[in-house]
């Protein structure tokens, strides 16, 4: 007797796509068969429908410990749940930071607690001050590791600070490139990725102080005129060169220019070990969306002009960009009006990923096999999970997302489980969405309603 049944519906691969059904037990997908008939406690009727290798979140700030008045892990593995997303990848930048064997058990022992849907964790590079302890951190089984290139940080809880001021005696200024280039060192011996939010702080500053927003057409312009494509590209081509020089795995976060996709592709060619991600706000708007969706369109790097749009989904159709996540940044409604200078950056995304996603397959952009390419199989390898994580091949975590390529609804941000509603797509009208979640065998999320009265995620060790 198997504990559940998928039956008649059509496996996606991203090498692949067959009728076939899924028997799970304790667990675990125990057989891939069109032609047995075995017993199970629960069946699940896929007709029509479409199963998928559970989709993986790799770019989660859920706001825990520290700014829980935003969100929490709780609330955002429920919004990874509804979002049809099996597992999470919970960025370091919490409040205690992730920077010691100390603070990961810490934080691994409070997101426990929370976790609706499986996760892992991510490592934060502060240079010097813990260049020494990322063997230890990759010992406790980090996915990898973060670093905020250019931002200064503070001095009580590592935390980042958007707008530095050099006299601040609490603060820790940007690392120089000598000291970016040690910590490249550090992380290439624990052979785990390095992924870094590329923006060049310099030539911001430089380019901020100096602006005058009231020579351009709005005020999303002159932000856009602070943040160039170059201050991306700067970053990602040193690091490339560091990546190059020191052998040291390299993942570009959120991709937004496309001088970054032509600097991955050429990587690439050359035999580098570079990856490169991009996010729905930079595949789905343009600068031109600011207009009638103001100021929830910020996020950093900012989304760009129609070129950089299409140069990110050639990337991603070509295999240069190999996943999509969300970059969840929740923020309150208050803290997101006002000038584009002051308010922060980032939204709610993990309740949106896959049906914009799911909506691009539709819309003929990519093919139902990329999609397990770069919400599942992908983002797994990379951080050494496969194939526990983003197959469905028999003894491995029976983690599923169960889509309906047909089911038309409008994204409402009251409807987000997440404590934040911020979202620039609030109101758009989608064609295809998960319409199942399941964890280990069991489902958390089945036709919009969450299934689960307690959380029952647990860590995922890379």
């Amino acid at each position: 007797m198997y504990d559940t049944l998928i039956k008649n519906g059509t496996i996606v691969t991203p090498s692949e796509m067959f009728k076939a059904d899924i028997y799970i037990k304790d667990g675990k997908i125990a057989a891939v068969t069109a032609d047995a008939s075995y017993d199970a406690g629960e069946v699940i009727d896929a007709s029509g429908r479409y199963i998928y290798p559970g989709f993986i979140d790799t770019h989660v700030h859920s706001r825990d410990g520290g700014a829980t008045y935003k969100e929490d892990f709780y609330h955002s593995t429920l919004a990874a749940a509804a979002g049809g997303i099996t597992m999470v990848f919970e960025m370091p930048n919490a409040v205690p930071a992730v920077i010691n064997k100390e603070s990961f058990e810490a934080q691994k022992a409070n997101l426990e607690s929370k976790a609706n849907v499986d996760f892992a964790m991510w490592g934060l590079c502060i240079g010097k001050m813990n260049n020494d302890n990322l063997q230890e951190l990759s010992d406790c089984g980090v996915g990898a590791f973060k670093f905020f290139w250019g931002y200064a940080i503070r001095k009580d809880n590592y935390n980042l600070v958007y707008n530095y001021d050099p006299s601040d005696p609490n603060v820790i200024p940007p690392m120089d490139d000598g000291e970016v280039y040690s910590i490249f060192k550090a992380v290439a011996k624990t052979g785990r990725p390095v992924a870094i939010h590329a923006e060049n702080a310099d030539l911001i500053k430089e380019l901020t102080g100096k602006i005058n927003p009231a020579d351009y057409p709005n005020e999303y312009e002159a932000l856009l005129a602070c943040r160039p494509n170059t201050a991306e590209a700067l970053v990602v081509n040193t690091a490339i060169q560091y990546s190059k020089d020191l052998g040291t795995r390299l993942h570009i976060l959120h991709s937004s220019a496309s001088e970054t996709v032509d600097l991955i592709k050429e990587a690439k060619a050359e035999g580098l070990p570079v990856s490169g991600e991009t996010c729905p706000h930079y595949l789905c708007m343009t600068n031109k969306d600011y207009d009638h969706i103001g100021p929830m369109i910020k996020c950093y790097p900012p989304v760009r002009t129609q070129k950089d749009q299409d140069a990110l989904w050639e990337g991603i159709k070509d295999g240069t960009l190999t996943s999509v996540c969300s970059d969840h940044a929740p923020h309150t409604e208050e803290e997101k009006n006002g000038s584009l200078f002051r308010i922060p950056s980032g939204m709610c995304g993990l309740e949106t990923l896959a049906p914009l996603m799911i909506q691009a397959v539709n819309d003929g952009k990519i093919t139902k096999q990329q999609l397990a390419a770069i919400l599942s199989e992908n983002p797994a390898k990379l951080f050494n999970l496969y194939p526990q994580k983003g197959s469905l091949n028999v003894g491995t975590d029976a983690d599923i997302t169960i889509v309906d390529f047909d089911r038309h609804y409008k994204v409402d941000r009251m409807k987000f489980q997440s404590i934040s509603k911020v979202t620039a797509f609030d109101g758009m009208e989608i064609t295809g969405k998960p319409v199942r979640t399941i964890v280990r065998g069991t489902t958390v999320m089945a036709d919009d309603k969450i299934t689960i009265d307690h959380p029952a995620g647990k860590f995922i060790k890379a």
